[in-house]
């Protein structure tokens, strides 16, 4: 049984004090009806005795108490009453000691539909929780019947989410005497369903909570360990945030800002989350210790952002403005980090008490309802919220009923990761996974549009398809008629596709092209990126990477990069790193230097004392590429990429002097490589190319830039350093991609200038 909560108000023979609570209850919410309420909770009441008597042996919960303890935390997000009478009630129907129709009869059905919503959500509970153990309906049609009335009661009406998000947070604080294993179940249920819900519905005070008490056991030894952290610090802590907040009172009345400022709860899953992703120690975070600072304008929050600038230095890349760009929740503050009296780290957020208001009660805040309605009452800031629910339905007509499974994993994927929501050009919102591209819009409205997309406009402006949308952008698709999908757009280096729906639609549709066709476009796209690299196919068997690549046959791989199952990137990575030996004599090793001496200094060979080596110049080899050895007369070994054209009139002349070799690379070693770019001319054009050098991490040498006036065009001779065969692809995929680039590939000093 659920024991009385000592908040409780009681009376004289303890029990709970029904005429107080419901004043305790009116004092926060508006009860147009009080009495409503109070014939809920004797209904309740009288529920669980009559059960009792009936059943003396049931080990079934109190609902009446745990009615008015869910009744309580929707009271604390500010719900109407019919809100809290449905909690009320729900756990007696929900348990069988009462029903729906007895509910209709005796409190109308409004409130009948909200309970009647909030069970269908249990239901949906068992279809996603992949600890369930009844989480596959025997029957696919009755799986999405069941999904589809949850979803539509959601969207109808938002109240259901937040009764059932109220009933979670009360069954999890009653957890401490419960069993493991039901500590484990239904924290995992909570942690992957309900706590990123109220993260999408942007209630901070739910949610935190579900996330701290599902991660206290789920990881009990972790959540242990971070609290002990915070309390053997909280008292040095504490007299820390004072004096801040005593300096920055002093500075804001001295500008005549009204404000309140109060230290800010740190909570022990976001800080074990901060700790992984950031691989910090406890120590190393910067925002254990933090202030809240609340002002009545927006205008105010950026002078109070000002002041605290002025005050304390700001740590860089440590800003974000929530207020201009608010979070797909509807999320709005300043952050800052900045370094603190004693040089501490301290983190200040910023914000209005409406914005506050906003970040608790989140969509709460946004509803108003009123006598007589069922909550149609939203704004558009609401319907975008939502939004994301309307898109599975619609995904379910794509998939068939056939794909339930899918489905289901769509919306328990929709429900836990970030989403951007973007615009029609007829204003309709679209919910796409974050890092979603014009194109994938395209393919999220319909696959023959995606297959004829040619271009696109975001906000008016016409963009590269493979720009990330961000949430508000309004998108429009360009077309051209009887157009077909390229198989660049699968290509992960060039990021035209960020979703697995549109990129499998991709596949699907050149999977249905002719194999033949398949075959001589993956060997053009094949040969297209190894020449890229400065590499044949013409010393190379593909037969001998399909098994790898789970196919059967040469052709198989190239069917396979023709349809686009297979990456062309992939295949030459094998190709690069397999090292064919001969096997009559054993290929010495070539040891390269630590450090990026080892691009300049000779190299040793492994099995022939003090035997210098050299890369050769004229084909300047990378480590991993295949390569062969040449005993020069006076210089030792020079190490050949094995397609060198120079390499090959030394193996016609000298045939003796060729000897097999294989690199065996240091950590951190380089090579010099000569790139090729040619390119539309145009202004910023060698800006914008260094800037992917220096995101890439690449070391420059040397630059040698020509225009050609007559054509319009620019051509680029860049030396550049790098580690390994894979790194030069990616950074001349990246630079293909900017604008006016026509190609970019590798350049030996065997190979003609273009």
């Amino acid at each position: 049984m659920v024991k009385v909560r000592e908040d409780y108000p009681l009376r004289e023979d303890g029990q709970v004090n029904l005429e107080a609570w419901i004043d305790r209850i009116g004092a926060q919410v508006e009860l147009h009806e009080p009495d409503v309420l109070r014939r809920a909770c004797l209904f309740a009441h009288e529920a669980d005795e009559s059960y009792a008597k009936e059943h003396p042996w049931s080990t079934r919960t109190n609902s009446y108490l745990t009615g008015l303890a869910m009744a309580d935390i929707l009271a604390d997000l500010k719900l109407d009453q019919e809100s809290i009478v449905a909690a009320v009630l729900y756990r007696a129907v929900r348990e069988g000691k009462t029903t729906l129709d007895i509910v209709r009869k005796e409190f109308g059905v409004d409130t009948a539909l909200l309970i009647e919503g909030v069970l269908r959500m249990a239901t949906i509970s068992q279809i996603i929780n992949p600890n369930s153990g009844n989480s596959k309906f025997s029957q696919s049609q009755l799986q999405l019947d069941n999904m589809r009335k949850m979803l539509v009661a959601m969207i109808d009406d938002v109240r259901v989410a937040l009764i059932k998000l109220a009933e979670r947070t009360f069954a999890i604080r009653e957890l401490k005497d419960a069993s493991d294993e039901r500590k484990r179940r239904v924290a995992r249920e909570i942690f992957d369903i309900y706590a990123p819900l109220a993260h999408r519905l942007g209630i901070g005070q739910i949610k935190w909570e579900l996330e701290d008490l599902s991660f206290r056991y789920l990881e009990p030894e972790a959540y242990k360990h971070i609290a002990r952290l915070l309390d053997e610090k909280r008292l040095q802590r504490d007299e820390y945030i004072q004096n801040v907040i005593k300096q920055l009172k002093s500075a804001l009345t001295a500008a005549d800002i009204q404000a309140e400022i109060s230290g800010r709860a740190k909570h022990i899953y976001s800080i074990w989350r901060k700790m992984q992703r950031k691989k910090l120690s406890f120590h190393e975070l910067y925002d254990i210790r933090a202030v809240r600072i609340m002002v009545r304008e927006v205008r105010d929050c950026y002078a109070v952002l000002g002041i605290v600038h002025s005050l304390w230095k700001h740590i860089p890349k440590e800003f974000d403005d929530y207020i201009a760009t608010p979070k797909e929740n509807g999320y709005r503050s300043l952050h800052t980090a900045v370094i603190g009296p004693d040089g501490k780290a301290l983190e200040v957020q910023i914000r209005t008490q409406n914005m506050h208001e906003e970040a608790e009660l989140g969509v709460c805040a946004h509803w108003v309802y009123k006598e007589g309605t069922k909550g149609n009452s939203k704004d558009a800031g609401y319907e975008s919220k939502i939004a994301w629910l309307r898109q599975v339905l619609e995904w379910q007509e794509d998939m068939g009923e056939g794909q339930i499974d899918v489905l289901a994993d769509q919306i328990r994927q929709s429900i836990r990761y970030e989403r951007v929501y973007v615009f029609t050009r007829d204003g309709h919102v679209i919910d796409m996974e974050a890092g979603a591209t014009p194109l994938d819009f395209a393919y999220t409205i319909h696959t023959q549009l995606g297959h004829s997309c040619r271009g696109a406009k975001v906000n008016g402006r016409i963009v590269p398809m493979n720009t990330r949308l961000q949430t508000g952008d309004q998108v429009e698709i360009l077309t051209q008629k009887g157009g077909t999908p390229s198989r660049d757009w699968l290509s992960g280096s060039l990021g035209y596709l960020g979703t697995t729906r549109a990129q499998a639609k991709v596949r699907q549709w050149f999977k249905l092209q002719d194999r033949e066709n398949n075959i001589s476009v993956g060997r053009d796209y094949l040969e297209k990126d190894l020449a890229r690299l400065a590499l044949t196919l013409r010393h190379v068997n593909l037969a001998d990477y399909a098994a790898r690549l789970n196919v059967k046959t040469a052709d198989d791989v190239l069917a396979g990069i023709g349809a686009g199952d297979i990456r062309a990137s992939n295949v030459v990575a094998m190709i690069a790193e397999s090292l064919p030996q001969d096997a009559a004599a054993p290929a010495p090793e070539i040891q390269l230097n630590k450090g990026r001496k080892a691009s300049r200094s000779g190299v040793i060979v492994e099995g022939m004392d003090n035997m210098l080596t050299h890369v050769a110049g004229c084909c300047r080899p990378i480590p991993g590429e295949p390569v062969i050895g040449y005993i020069t007369h006076n210089r030792g070994i020079s190490v050949h990429a094995r397609g060198c054209s120079e390499l090959l009139k030394l193996q016609e002349e000298e045939p003796d002097r060729i000897i097999e070799v294989s690199w065996q690379q240091a950590v951190g070693s380089v090579q010099p490589v000569n790139i090729h770019i040619h390119a539309w001319d145009r202004t910023g054009l060698l800006r914008d190319i260094t800037a992917v050098l220096a995101n890439e991490h690449v070391n420059v040498t040397g630059v040698h830039t020509e225009s050609n006036k007559q054509d319009g065009t620019a051509s680029m001779e860049i030396v550049v350093e790098v580690e390994s065969l894979g790194q030069l692809g990616r950074l001349l995929a990246r630079i293909e991609q900017q604008p006016n680039v026509i190609a970019a590939r590798r350049l030996t000093t065997s190979q003609p200038r273009p």
